[in-house]
């Protein structure tokens, strides 16, 4: 249905825009319910705004790290929600000094200016400050103002309905700085702010326990196996046989690093025993629907880029509700199943608490256990396949292809140590406890932007 949008020129004129994407009614109705409150511009709230623009600085590789000294740098895909990855890639000591102001402060928001323009977060405290923020993002210390009432304001729907409006149609989004600071803020009382910091604190108290238990289960696993401390060597020279050339039927050299058959040992020789995934579980590939099949509404359509080892997010691709039913009996994802990627970033794995409302691609697996390995507890064998057991296995097993793809045939070659049924337990509660506490701070989070959009709509009392 076409929309239409009566304005005036002063109006053109003021917001010095001429496409009618930045006049869409919903826009103008976002804009009158948020004038119901006394408003102030975002700049009235920023102190030392600043976005860096970086020359000739390069993340170093893995390989790389030990020879020189690193300061971490924080790019856009490393908010995760709300909240900062704790992994970050490294650039040189020497970016650290050259640029200072890119470093960034315990309470600073950060928002995505350039690239899609949508991720935004607020420093903690605790983080490590040791990090470089990247140039898409653009940091402030903000004043006058709880941080955390305004990283919830502009994060609910008529914050996110704001910057919507200021994106740039461009081929790469992006933000202006004019833009970024006229967005209107409403100044809401001091008591309201205080509710809101204290429940976005909440989340993140919770978000953080819940890092500390899925760590303290990789820690398990992984000292079960003795492997703490375990780091893989790259070698550069080594040499193999022309016979296990012969039986393994490859032929790029990377494929014989000498860690890769470290690590098997290493699972072969633990004392609870090893056997191959293919005795462990069934798999079932997703499907490929393809882009002619997708619809504005329906049911998921879940990519890898949906799915992370916490949790499968609602996608933004949808398939009919009829096409839907026709393929959901052999394609959509149910409850105590394992997904797995096998394409694209390869060996992401999550255990489902729920069925999906959709269907996954055919980047993935679906995996089940056998009836011989129904006591082993699902999500030690998900922690299992997300740990470097199984990223070795993947980096060898797939590598040599120009783009990133693990044959299920090679899939069912990985080795699982069939670790103690204690320790699984153990495994397993720390890991169940983990997601709990997850999906109550995602809870919180939703909570507080509600209540903020509910105080906005009935224009809520000022400070």
């Amino acid at each position: 249905m076409s929309q239409i949008s009566i304005i005036q020129k002063s109006d053109i004129l003021e917001a010095g825009r001429f496409d009618a994407e930045y006049f869409k009614p919903e826009y103008l109705d976002n804009l009158a319910i948020i004038k119901k409150n006394i408003t102030r511009p975002l700049s009235f709230f920023i102190k030392g705004g600043y976005r860096v623009v970086y020359e000739n600085t390069e993340i170093i590789p893995q390989n790389e790290l030990k020879k020189q000294k690193t300061v971490n740098f924080l790019q856009a895909n490393d908010i995760d929600g709300y909240f900062l990855k704790d992994k970050l890639k490294q650039v040189k000591y020497a970016d650290w000094e050259k640029y200072p102001k890119g470093r960034i402060k315990e309470g600073e928001i950060l928002i995505e200016v350039k690239g899609n323009a949508e991720k935004i977060t607020l420093v903690p405290s605790g983080y490590q400050l040791n990090t470089l923020v990247t140039g898409s993002l653009y940091k402030f210390t903000p004043i006058n103002i709880s941080g955390e009432f305004l990283l919830i304001w502009l994060t609910c729907k008529y914050g996110e309905n704001l910057k919507s409006k200021l994106k740039r149609n461009l081929m790469v989004h992006f933000i202006g700085k004019d833009d970024l600071h006229n967005i209107p803020v409403p100044v809401l009382s001091k008591s309201f702010q205080l509710e809101i910091e204290k429940t976005v604190k909440e989340a993140h108290q919770k978000q953080t326990k819940s890092k500390q238990l899925y760590f303290e289960a990789g820690q398990l696993l992984l000292a079960e196996l003795g492997l703490v401390d375990y780091q893989p060597q790259h070698q550069l020279t080594f040499s193999t046989t022309k016979n296990e050339v012969q039986q393994a039927g490859r032929f790029d050299g990377e494929y014989f690093q000498p860690k890769y058959f470290d690590i098997v040992e290493k699972i072969e020789n633990y004392s609870g025993g090893f056997d191959t995934i293919k005795n462990i579980v069934f798999w079932k590939k997703g499907i490929e629907v393809g882009s002619d099949a997708y619809t504005k509404i329906g049911k998921d359509f879940v990519r890898v880029s949906d799915i992370s080892v916490n949790g499968v997010e609602e996608s933004n691709r949808k398939i009919s509700n009829t096409l839907f039913v026709e393929i959901k009996d052999n394609f959509q994802p149910k409850k105590d199943e394992i997904l797995f990627t096998k394409d694209g970033t390869i060996g992401i794995s999550h255990l489902l608490k729920n069925d999906i409302d959709g269907v996954v691609s055919s980047a993935f697996l679906k995996l089940s256990l056998k009836e011989e390995y129904q006591n082993f507890e699902k999500e030690c064998l998900t922690l299992i396949l997300n740990s470097i057991i199984c990223k070795l296995q993947i980096e060898q097993l797939s590598g040599g292809a120009i783009i990133a793809h693990l044959k299920p045939s090679d899939f069912e070659k990985f080795k699982i140590p069939l670790i103690k049924t204690t320790i699984q337990t153990q495994i397993a509660k720390k890991i169940t406890l983990s997601h709990q506490l997850r999906k109550q701070s995602k809870a919180l989070l939703e909570l507080a932007k509600l209540k903020v959009e509910q105080e906005i709509e009935k224009g809520g009392e000022q400070c």
